[in-house]
């Protein structure tokens, strides 16, 4: 585990929490293949096979306690598989993933609990427990969530009833309904209104301040630069930047123009 001896070493920014050294991720995927030839000289050819995605490059880097940290990227740079490989959905084919405890990654336990024909209050009780809840602590806390969501008056309608922003409000709020050691969040804050936006950023800044350790995946910029206190940005399955939000941001927004 060099990379966590090197930080410990300099001494930056605290204790450890995740470590991600040398970490590699390919995909193999089917592909249909390119057109060759000529459809009038009738030599026209489609050659199929295997192919190949280096999703990941050898990323490594380490988390600290408290840490806000930004991740950015253009589509297909490798950020959602970083953070899939974060929390163990994607194995890496070489490399290692370190933690203190077990990432959560917003929406992926709720989602797969949530039920659209049951209602709003059902599915907090399913997605509560899917989180590891007590049945105890989901009726304390069932307050606070429908308030956040802002579901008040559709909570007890079935959630097939509810638009795409309506049920992501509600993922969310499930989900940061408790104080999470590593809390990933991939795109989460690009629902709903500006309002709900800002009091999600709110709620992320609240997690991070008691202990926790939050990674922020997003293309809103302004997000970025008001919630996360360092970012990384991926690109090509390579990390091009690792510093401070604002001069990263700063050289990846430059680097559009």
């Amino acid at each position: 585990m060099a990379v966590i001896e090197e930080y410990k070493r300099l001494g930056e920014r605290g204790e450890p929490v995740v470590a991600v050294e040398n970490l590699h991720v390919t995909y193999r995927v089917f592909a249909t293949g390119k057109a060759a030839g000529s459809a009038r000289s009738g030599l026209l050819k489609v050659a199929r096979g295997i192919r190949e995605v280096h999703a990941l490059r050898g990323v490594s880097f380490v988390a600290h306690e408290n840490e806000s940290i930004g991740v950015i990227g253009p589509n297909g740079s490798g950020k959602s598989t970083l953070m899939r490989a974060l929390v163990g959905l994607t194995p890496p084919e070489t490399g290692a993933v370190y933690a203190r405890s077990r990432p959560n990654m917003l929406g992926v336990a709720t989602a797969a609990a949530l039920l659209p024909e049951l209602s709003g209050e059902r599915n907090i009780v399913l997605g509560g427990l899917a989180m590891g809840f007590t049945p105890a602590e989901v009726r304390e806390m069932r307050d606070d969530i429908v308030a956040f969501a802002e579901l008040e008056e559709s909570i007890d309608l079935p959630m097939r009833t509810y638009s795409s922003g309506m049920a992501a409000r509600l993922k969310f709020a499930i989900a940061a309904a408790r104080a999470h050691d590593i809390l990933i969040i991939d795109e989460a804050l690009s629902v709903g209104d500006k309002r709900f936006q800002e009091r999600s950023e709110e709620r992320i800044r609240e997690i991070a301040s008691h202990a926790g350790t939050i990674f922020l995946v997003s293309h809103a910029m302004k997000s970025i630069r008001e919630t996360c206190s360092r970012t990384i940005w991926v690109d090509k399955g390579l990390i091009v930047m690792d510093g401070p939000t604002d001069e990263v941001v700063d050289a990846y927004e430059a680097s559009k123009k």
